[in-house]
C-alpha cells in the first residue's frame, strides 16, 4: 500500500520503532487498571471503562509475537476507533511502551517490503515501511491488525 504524506503517530516496543495512521486514533491514555475477562485470546488484556463505555484492551507486544513486559511510567494504551462491518463502531485499545510523536515519516512514500515474496513473508499487519530521523518505522495496518479479533472484541466489550 502506497500513500503519500502520511500523518503517524509512532510508538515504542521495546528498541522497535512503530506507527499506526493517525485517523483512527481517538485519543492516548496513561496506563490503567485493566479488568481481565475470562477465556479470552492471551493478547486481550481485558477492558478498561473509557467514559462509561467499555473499552478491549489489546497487548500490542502479544500480538505482534513480542516478549511481555511491565507497566512502566511512559506504558500508553493508544484508543482506536474502528469501523465494523455495517455494524456501530468500536473502539479498542492498543497497550503500547511509550507513545513518542505525531508526525510525517521523513519519506513522502511509505512502501510495503519490497522482498517480502522473496523472502515468502506476507504480513498483513504491515502497511509499509517508513522512517523518522533516519530511523526505520514499521507502519502497521490498523484493518490487518483486527481482521479477525474485531468482532470477538465488540462482542467481548458489549458483553461486559
Amino acid at each position: 500500500m502506497t500513500q503519500n504524506h502520511r500523518t503517524v503517530v509512532t510508538f515504542g516496543l521495546a528498541d522497535t520503532l512503530f506507527a499506526l495512521p493517525v485517523a483512527p486514533v481517538v485519543e492516548i491514555l496513561d496506563v490503567r487498571p485493566i479488568t481481565p475477562l475470562p477465556r479470552t485470546p492471551a493478547h486481550l488484556l481485558g477492558l478498561i471503562d473509557r467514559r462509561g463505555a467499555s473499552v478491549p484492551v489489546i497487548d500490542l507486544r502479544r500480538l505482534l509475537g513480542r516478549p511481555d513486559c511491565d507497566d512502566a511510567p511512559d506504558t500508553r494504551i493508544i484508543v482506536l476507533g474502528l469501523r465494523g462491518d455495517g455494524e456501530a463502531d468500536h473502539s479498542v485499545g492498543l497497550r503500547v511502551d511509550q507513545v513518542i510523536e505525531v508526525t510525517e515519516l521523513d519519506e513522502a512514500v511509505t512502501r510495503p517490503l519490497a522482498e517480502a515474496d522473496l523472502l515468502k513473508w506476507h504480513e498483513s499487519m504491515v502497511a509499509g515501511i517508513g522512517r523518522r530521523d533516519g530511523a526505520f518505522v514499521t507502519v502497521l495496518d490498523v484493518e490487518g491488525l483486527f481482521a479477525d479479533d474485531v468482532a470477538v472484541l465488540a462482542s467481548a466489550a458489549l458483553a461486559a
